[in-house]
């Protein structure tokens, strides 16, 4: 027996849709997560979260041993020392 419901297109794909209903929620889990990514950005980039980005650009080794000559931690004999054993 079958009964018609105004409105009833009869497809077979019930409620869901098959694929369409699952792409529909992958498209929106995508969605919100772009959207959450570039308000993350947007808010490292105005400064507003802290000092400064969660992930920093580690400096080589090099970089950090001329910094520390630069701020006067090391003399010029410390650095040359350590720039020899570095580039080795």
């Amino acid at each position: 027996m079958h009964y018609y419901y105004p409105g009833y297109m009869n497809t077979g794909y019930g409620m869901g849709f098959g694929l369409f209903h699952f792409f529909g929620g992958v498209l929106t889990f995508l969605f919100w997560f772009i959207v959450v990514i570039l308000l993350i950005r947007f808010i490292r980039r105005r400064k507003i979260l802290g000092d400064g980005p969660i992930w920093t650009h580690h400096s080589g080794a090099l970089d950090i041993l001329k910094e520390r000559y630069a701020k006067g931690e090391i003399n010029k004999a410390e650095y040359e020392e350590k720039k020899k054993d570095l580039e080795a």
